[in-house]
């Protein structure tokens, strides 16, 4: 809890808002995209989707392949609490919504599909785009999808295996627009994910970590990927780190309060 407020209190202290932003790209970024008000009418759906998992107390039994659960003890778990405490809350999703609507994403990759809420909001945010979605454990994947099916979102698809094995395939034959990284929180597991997945960017690729502040593992992990040559801008809003690789831009990293 100490690491927590510490490194909270030194992002606030090293964060600022547009005002401080001297990159046209990043300004506008910040402006128009994670500033933004979203439509209201498309992201209902996420809303009502939210609310549905936050009421259902069906318990499922989750296979945690990550770095397990700082709150959750055992592996028997009510829908409910895994949307109140892993799925992403409004604000996070109305920001991938507005991300995905913004850079107008065809392609999209999500690593850790969990109850499919941050899923909902990255198919609403383009209808027409393609949304591949990687989870390792059978059960919550059938509840994600079950929730697609009420929803009647046709552009998801569910790839329900361990992320070693379906990360190589799904990264192969296709360039991402945008890649969410939400499917196991230890160092060694995201950089590994990270590199498979640059065989598969383009110059207008998008990355986005979730939890970067997470634990100190976390934290050193997002600071190896913020040097590494291909990177050229970050964006660090406490939670996420945001990744992009246009070449045309100076190698530059922001920290900014949402």
């Amino acid at each position: 809890m100490l690491r927590k407020i510490r490194t909270y209190l030194f992002f606030l202290w090293k964060s600022t808002n547009q005002h401080g932003v001297h990159s046209p790209f990043v300004y506008d970024f910040v402006t128009k995209c994670l500033y933004a008000k979203q439509k209201k009418k498309a992201f209902s759906v996420f809303m009502k989707n939210r609310k549905q998992l936050l009421a259902n107390e069906e318990k499922i039994s989750v296979q945690d392949f990550g770095a397990g659960s700082k709150i959750f003890k055992g592996n028997t778990r009510k829908i409910s609490g895994i949307a109140k405490i892993a799925g992403v809350s409004n604000k996070r999703g109305k920001l991938l919504f507005n991300i995905v609507s913004y850079f107008q994403c065809n392609t999209i990759l999500e690593i850790g599909t969990s109850l499919g809420l941050a899923t909902v909001a990255l198919s609403l945010g383009n209808k027409n785009s393609r949304v591949t979605t990687l989870e390792g454990c059978k059960n919550t994947a059938g509840v994600a999808r079950n929730q697609f099916q009420k929803l009647n979102l046709q552009n998801i698809n569910l790839v329900v295996a361990p992320f070693d094995a379906s990360l190589e395939v799904v990264t192969k034959e296709i360039t991402y627009d945008l890649v969410y990284f939400d499917g196991n929180h230890t160092k060694e597991a995201t950089l590994s994910y990270f590199e498979t997945c640059l065989n598969a960017v383009h110059n207008e690729s998008v990355f986005i970590f979730d939890d970067i502040n997470w634990s100190q593992e976390m934290n050193t992990c997002w600071e190896e990927i913020k040097k590494h040559p291909l990177v050229t801008v970050t964006v660090n809003t406490y939670k996420w780190g945001i990744v992009f690789f246009r070449k045309e831009q100076a190698k530059e990293h922001f920290t900014i309060r949402l």
